[in-house]
């Protein structure tokens, strides 16, 4: 497969107190004539200025990716995810290393990237177009599907200047992807967008994944990246962390977001009266004893080493998600535990969560202190397919799969079925 997009040693230095200025063409030719020495007079003070700070928003980053491949990136805030696909979209350009881009490239990095806003609505998609090496006669094909799309008839030849934020976005993700570029970057702008609207841009998205095409999609939604995604570069502090399949990238990403700071309570071993060992999943069998690709049946075991007898134990097990939320629980009183190696076995019909990152919180008590309180390690990974809402915060918790049928009363028979629908 041929490859589009290759980063070698890319690095990009800000200073930091100022902020980095994007020149039309215009700008830099109004400038040159009225002083053409002021724009190397002004590189050359800050050279010499050697008490200035920098921060590396990127460095180091190399990879390569081939045509048709969806990439979702990931990572914190201030990770660098922006910076890269302004320096790939060419916005900006690297302090060091370079990228090599092959083929024609859309981008939605901010509202309205790109859209003049003195010229209308119209005037922007035919410069887009023309920018991104189209043929007027291939423009006027698509005209009509993304004025549709954006929902912005009525003001298609009215300056862009007086769009509403969210009439820009829309016209701006119709542009950037109905005109057939062979490379789409898109930045985390759909949250700016309403339900309806992020649904459709979600589906065009698809849509374009499937031609083919190659994406690049960054997004704090990690049922997005899931559902869209193949393959994922985790970015943290401006370097790549992780790079692999999307699935075990988001898990692990979720699993490192919620570790808390400091150690589990841990008492010691020699001296302890009974300790959790270890935990693996029993059923379904999987390659990763701590991964869950399925709703269930599920056994689960938890191994004990018991170095004194117990008598009249209380033993307790919690699930909670990345958010420290407690999920499920459950106790048991008044059990005897000689000494040696125990397994406590747990079998559950079902365990219907979403896809990501969970943790066992597992204790045992008696009658005078705690003798053992372990936040299990590794985590949980949980691999199933997301059935739940596309936007994480109304998926809730659970991941049931589900069926709508659409009827009408008066008629016996279903006019209309959907199945899986999960948003």
């Amino acid at each position: 497969m041929i490859c589009v997009i290759r980063a070698e040693k890319l690095g990009k230095r800000y200073q930091i107190g100022e902020r980095e200025r994007y020149l039309a063409l215009r700008d830099v030719l109004a400038r040159t004539m009225t002083s053409p020495a002021r724009l190397f007079r002004s590189r050359k003070s800050a050279c010499e200025n050697g008490n200035r700070s920098y921060i590396w928003a990127l460095k180091d980053v190399s990879f390569e990716i081939r045509a048709g491949e969806v990439i979702g990136i990931i990572g914190r805030n201030g990770a660098g995810k922006t910076t890269l696909l302004k320096i790939l979209a060419r916005v900006t350009k690297p302090t060091c290393g370079f990228a090599d881009v092959r083929g024609r490239m859309g981008s939605l990095l901010e509202v309205g990237t790109g859209f003049h806003p003195e010229l209308t609505g119209r005037e922007n998609v035919f410069l887009s177009g023309a920018i991104l090496g189209m043929s007027k006669v291939e423009i006027r094909r698509k005209f009509d599907e993304i004025v549709t799309f954006a929902e912005v008839e009525k003001f298609i030849d009215t300056p862009v200047k007086h769009y509403s934020v969210g009439m820009r976005m829309r016209l701006a993700f119709a542009v950037a992807a109905h005109l057939e570029p062979e490379i789409l970057l898109v930045d985390e702008v759909l949250s700016v967008g309403d339900m309806e609207f992020q649904k459709k841009c979600l589906g065009k998205m698809g849509k374009v994944a499937e031609g083919g095409r190659t994406v690049l999609f960054v997004s704090h939604q990690m049922n997005q990246i899931r559902r869209l995604c193949q393959r994922a570069l985790w970015v943290e502090g401006g370097q790549i962390c992780a790079d692999g399949p999307a699935t075990p990238i988001i898990n692990q990403y979720e699993a490192a977001s919620s570790r808390r700071n400091g150690s589990p309570y841990r008492p010691d071993r020699a001296n302890s009266k009974a300790w959790f060992q270890s935990w693996e999943i029993l059923e379904p069998s999987n390659d990763c004893p701590h991964s869950l690709s399925s709703f269930g049946p599920l056994t689960v075991r938890f191994t004990v080493q018991v170095n004194r007898p117990l008598r009249r134990v209380h033993h307790g097990i919690h699930l909670y998600n990345s958010d420290q939320q407690l999920l499920w629980g459950t106790g048991f009183d008044g059990l005897e535990l000689h000494p040696g190696t125990l397994h406590f076995i747990y079998r559950l019909p079902t365990l219907p969560l979403r896809p990501g990152a969970y943790s066992w919180l597992a204790c045992l008590r008696d009658q005078d202190d705690m003798v053992d309180r372990w936040e299990c390690s590794p985590e949980l990974m949980v691999e199933t397919m997301p059935m739940t809402h596309r936007i994480d915060e109304w998926a809730g918790v659970l991941n049931i799969p589900c069926d709508l049928s659409v009827i009408r009363p008066e008629i016996s028979s279903e006019t209309e079925s959907f199945a899986n629908s999960s948003c």
